[in-house]
């Protein structure tokens, strides 16, 4: 005859399934978000869309991802070059879609020749039924460095562009939106500040991604009610120009890691679903979860060790 089993152990076993199924179900939330159906942006938001640093990586396939969706675009970027390009490509793949240009430098803000540009962009957007912002433009780089070793001058302008630059930009596009009480802003938000309590070595380009994250909680609470989304998607590793050759050697995972244009077409999908803080890419929310489970002491340790990797291998490059 079997020996019964003891009580300890089916309660230490009950509360261990009551854990698991308590820790899976946001997962499984959110996974189940990814089946809805995308919204209709052009329809719900307006036929016009805003997108800041769309000329290179995850903005360009934004804007093309967007452009694909019938949604017309104002392009702001630093070179003008690289501007039209993009309006060339966009007026040779979607030949309805319009497209306007507006060369900004974010990191000017604060400046004449930033005043100047901001009251461009204003112009640019007058009358246009803007129903879509999305602030993609990020500098991350000075990175895998202790604060002293940077430039301060690159630090400041890493400020200006992240935090400065997003919010100016927010500010332009929100009075026609709430004229026509509809719209959603996008901000472009990052994984070192929600999927780990700390990015050392990479601490100033966190930090600016935190604000961004809580700039459009709180902005979310704001305007929900006056028909605006506001939404942080947060991008772990994607596959452009930001992904320096020091992060792509030391990757420990690199099937998590999106194409720019997977991403893109995922992010688009999340527009108005998800809440205030959403990952569209579902292997990226599958490692949100897993990262959840690993004590904050491990995370600091672990970061810390790859990133000082990361700084070796810059070195010898430099």
């Amino acid at each position: 005859m079997a020996a019964a089993v003891p009580v300890w152990f089916i309660s230490l076993a009950a509360l261990g399934a009551l854990y698991l199924s308590a820790a899976c179900i946001p997962l499984l939330a959110r996974l189940a978000l990814c089946l809805r159906r995308p919204i209709d942006l052009r329809r719900r938001y307006g036929t016009w869309a805003v997108i800041t640093g769309p000329t290179t990586g995850l903005g360009k396939a934004t804007a093309m991802e967007l452009a694909s969706r019938g949604i017309s675009l104002v392009l702001l970027d630093l070179d003008a070059a690289n501007l039209q390009s993009v309006s060339d490509t966009i007026a040779r793949t979607h030949p309805s879609i319009q497209t306007k240009t507006v060369v900004f430098d974010l990191s000017l803000v604060g400046t004449a020749a930033g005043d100047q540009a901001m009251r461009e962009l204003r112009e640019s957007v007058e009358g246009l039924d803007v129903g879509v912002l999305v602030n993609n433009a990020a500098v991350a780089r000075p990175g895998a460095l202790y604060v002293h070793e940077a430039d301060v001058e690159r630090l400041a302008r890493m400020i200006r562009v992240n935090v400065m630059g997003l919010s100016e930009v927010t500010a332009a596009v929100l009075p026609g939106m709430l004229q026509r009480e509809r719209g959603a802003i996008v901000n472009v938000g990052s994984g070192s500040t929600v999927a780990v309590p700390s990015f050392p070595l990479y601490t100033v380009y966190s930090a600016t991604k935190r604000y961004v994250a809580h700039l459009s909680r709180c902005l979310d609470v704001e305007y929900k009610s006056k028909g605006i989304d506001v939404q942080c998607q947060v991008p772990f590793y994607v596959h452009t120009g930001m992904l320096s050759p020091a992060v792509k050697a030391t990757l420990t995972f690199p099937a998590f890691v999106a194409t720019a244009e997977a991403y893109a077409r995922d992010a688009a999908r999340w527009i108005g679903h998800g809440g205030a803080i959403c990952v569209p890419d579902a292997s990226q929310q599958l490692q949100w979860f897993l990262a959840g489970l690993v004590p904050d002491a491990v995370h600091d340790w672990y970061r810390l060790r790859q990133h000082l990797k990361h700084r070796a291998i810059i070195r010898k490059l430099t």
